[in-house]
């Protein structure tokens, strides 16, 4: 079993401080604090955490859609129907979820997101986290974190699903396994 003993303490976020820096809460198979360690050195060793999902819909009920920069930690460059990103030590995932939407959209203001499920994305090579999805409607101009979001567009559901069907795009594996569970979460048909 890996060592969960804390690193020496740094501040979760800095002004100084890298993506890899920054102080996240690691968790066990129950979603209970075990141990904390910088992001960087969380993803080298497969330390399983917290993230936070939030699907964004515009007025007319269009999902936000964007392309991941090429120098983003896990998953560079690959499509997303959330914003979304981990969970910093100490904060709860409701926090988390206004915050990475708010810094992704480059909004102020949101409205708090709905959370709806929380469930374990293991990729069985090493990627695994606690999941958090949330769905927030966003009416405000949105100016995405050029760090962030290489690409953006609201883009209806059916085009969405075209995309995805397709092939053309490469969309992230944890984004894919929450949309398909948010999927089955509103269908009628699911017990």
């Amino acid at each position: 079993m890996a060592d969960m003993s804390t690193p020496p303490e740094k501040s979760p976020r800095s002004a100084e401080s890298t993506p890899a820096d920054e102080i996240l809460d690691i968790v066990d198979e129950n979603d209970e604090v075990v141990g904390q360690y910088p992001r960087g050195e969380a993803y080298a060793r497969g330390l399983r955490h917290r993230c936070v999902f939030i699907q964004a819909k515009d007025a007319q009920g269009r999902i936000f859609v964007h392309r991941r920069t090429p120098t983003k930690l896990v998953f560079p460059s690959l499509y997303d129907m959330f914003v979304g990103g981990v969970v910093g030590a100490g904060e709860s995932y409701d926090g988390a979820a206004l915050r990475e939407a708010e810094e992704e959209l480059g909004v102020t203001g949101l409205p708090r997101p709905e959370p709806l499920f929380k469930f374990l994305y293991d990729n069985g090579a090493g990627q695994s986290w606690w999941s958090a999805v949330y769905e927030v409607r966003c009416d405000l101009p949105v100016h995405p974190q050029v760090e962030e979001v290489a690409w953006h567009a609201f883009l209806p559901e059916d085009e969405v699903e075209r995309r995805l069907g397709e092939g053309q795009w490469e969309w992230v594996p944890d984004g894919l396994a929450a949309y398909e569970r948010l999927k089955a979460f509103r269908s009628p048909d699911t017990p």
